[in-house]
């Protein structure tokens, strides 16, 4: 069925901004995450207080800047998670943007939003940003595509910053094929005409941390890859590629991202936090709270295995080869079930960031693909290339789904 914006909950301010120039996007409208620049308008990254705190922006972000010389046109801005700290979609002040595919379930954040008018209708194609999986979580509760894009191939210039490291900004679509155009303009890359992988790694680990009815909904993509291309997809173990022996499942690259998030988090929001004193929602409150009581004696280690890992994810990936791994643990959570401190256990939210930190920390191109299903709520596959490789990744896509 057809919805109206208001339907949606999706916006936080409705508007158009007519094209700039012609191209590949030309007749399509796209949405704003609200933590991303628009000429002329405040930008309120999920929180009034930032909003009433920041003047009206000096200029467009580049990335808006791209999409509209490229012919698109803009609708508005959406809602994003407060300061872009949750991958839940329950915005304390804004409300939840509606998950059409699965009405009594989040939309994911924090671009929960940018999902939301994509997966409704509303827009072609939205942008978002994603720094823990703020763009591939939504991306897979809503029954989209999403795309994280290679950490700095995208320019994040009037971008509100949470995680310098992770930050990326992301597109998402309800198709592969306006995905790809509105990528490649970001990315300000041509279309590949390389499409087969040389091999895709099945990671196990990824796997293992899901809900067995999450792994029994991706089989038969699986079961496609795996006919189209026979001994080039393989069961690979993570610890062929960190060689951390005495590591089990994910914990190790989950780590990495926690300390380093929570360490920018801080650095990045802190000194407005502790002047403004903002209200701030629940779950929003505790995350910001662990970010300023992080012990930071431990950042110089872990920025050195990020690095390390980024380094060993090179070495094993060739040109053209693929990861393959869930982009979520579970369906999306029923709305009102995820409450604070599920963080510090080893429920959703732990399980989630685990998946999404393998892109983060080896700073990978990933897609999430609307593949799956479980009792009609969405979960999506993604499949991850090597750095720079984004356009492949994109072509592969395009080529099996």
């Amino acid at each position: 069925m057809p919805y109206t914006a208001a339907e949606t909950g999706a916006f936080v301010r409705s508007f158009t901004i007519a094209p700039t120039g012609s191209g590949q996007l030309e007749r399509l409208i796209f949405a704003v995450k609200d933590l991303i620049d628009i000429s002329g308008q405040k930008t309120g990254f999920g929180n009034p207080r930032w909003q009433e705190t920041h003047p009206p922006a000096a200029a467009s972000a580049i990335c808006v800047e791209q999409l509209l010389a490229a012919g698109a046109t803009c609708i508005g801005k959406t809602i994003t998670e407060e300061l872009a700290y949750s991958l839940i979609g329950e915005n304390h002040f804004y409300g939840t943007p509606l998950n059409c595919k699965a009405p009594d379930r989040v939309p994911g954040g924090s671009s929960s939003g940018s999902a939301s008018a994509v997966a409704c209708g509303i827009a072609d194609f939205a942008l978002g940003t994603d720094t823990g999986g703020s763009v591939r979580v939504p991306a897979s509760n809503c029954g989209i595509w999403g795309l994280r894009p290679t950490h700095g191939l995208v320019s994040v210039a009037g971008v509100c910053t949470l995680s310098p490291s992770f930050d990326t900004v992301g597109v998402l679509a309800a198709g592969v094929d306006v995905l790809e155009r509105a990528a490649l303009v970001l990315l300000s890359a041509k279309r590949s005409q390389e499409d087969q992988p040389a091999a895709i790694h099945f990671l196990r680990e990824a796997f293992d941390v899901c809900d067995p009815e999450v792994a029994a909904a991706l089989q038969n993509p699986l079961r496609i890859l795996q006919e189209r291309f026979g001994n080039r997809v393989r069961n690979t173990s993570i610890r062929e590629i960190d060689q951390e022996k005495e590591a089990t499942g994910l914990g190790n690259w989950y780590e990495i991202y926690k300390v380093l998030q929570r360490a920018e988090a801080w650095n990045s929001l802190g000194s407005w936090i502790e002047a403004e004193k903002p209200e701030l929602g629940s779950m929003i409150a505790e995350s910001i709270e662990l970010a300023k009581n992080l012990d930071r004696s431990l950042v110089p280690s872990i920025k050195d295995r990020k690095e390390d890992y980024y380094r060993r994810m090179n070495a094993f990936l060739g040109p053209r080869d693929l990861l393959c791994i869930p982009t979520v643990c579970s369906p999306a959570p029923l709305k009102g079930t995820v409450r604070k401190r599920d963080q510090a256990g080893k429920g959703y939210y732990v399980r989630v960031l685990s998946l999404t930190s393998i892109a983060g920390a080896a700073r990978l191109p990933q897609i999430s693909m609307p593949l799956g299903d479980v009792g009609g709520a969405p979960v999506g596959l993604s499949l991850l290339a090597r750095s720079n490789e984004d356009a492949f990744l994109l072509a592969v896509a395009r080529s099996i789904f």
